[in-house]
């Protein structure tokens, strides 16, 4: 299968993206900085720098890759776990209008398939913008991953795990291959 990976380089996609090549598909991963697109190629993608706001120029990708499938893996969140407060707008809107944008590129392409990143616990501040990222999906006839809290390498919670809901980075990553077929609803990725 083709898929349109969105948000290869982050935290799940640098785990994902390999696993889906081993699997026999052909990925074309996003990512927002050209720095990062060595990193893409050597995870075994098609690297695509964008950034999910432009959309018209992701259409154009999408469109021109012509998948079958999108998968939505995007954030924006900071390094340093002390800073997520203030990226809670940054955040939102990425779920909001970056979902947006990349449901319209996928329609545009003709995909029959979309994946996409949630989360299994309501944030502090209200869960508005999970609700409308995952409305966005179901309406699309998608299938929407809520993940539990990552722990492991690379996380914010490489040593102690955190509270529940939670799961192991690579796990979550082996079990969204899994879900590939799943049909459109909400799945809950959790120990």
């Amino acid at each position: 299968m083709k898929i349109f990976l969105a948000g290869a380089s982050g935290v799940i996609g640098t785990r994902l993206t390999p696993l889906l090549i081993e699997a026999g598909h052909t990925v074309a991963g996003t990512t927002r900085s050209e720095g990062k697109a060595e990193l893409v190629r050597e995870l075994g993608a098609e690297p695509v720098v964008i950034d999910v706001y432009e959309a018209e120029a992701l259409r154009a990708a999408v469109v021109a890759f012509a998948p079958e499938m999108v998968m939505y893996q995007l954030t924006d969140l900071p390094d340093d776990a002390a800073e997520i407060p203030a990226y809670g707008a940054s955040n939102a809107r990425i779920r909001d209008e970056g979902t947006a944008n990349l449901i319209a590129a996928a329609r545009a392409a003709g995909a029959s398939r979309f994946l996409a990143q949630s989360i299994a616990w309501v944030p502090t501040g209200g869960g508005r913008s999970r609700e409308r990222l995952e409305s966005q999906v179901l309406d699309f006839g998608g299938v929407v991953l809520r993940y539990g809290q990552f722990y492991g390498p690379g996380t914010y919670y490489e040593g102690e795990p955190p509270e529940p809901p939670r799961i192991e980075v690579g796990e979550a990553a082996r079990r969204t291959v899994d879900l590939l077929d799943a049909p459109s609803g909400i799945v809950e990725i959790v120990e």
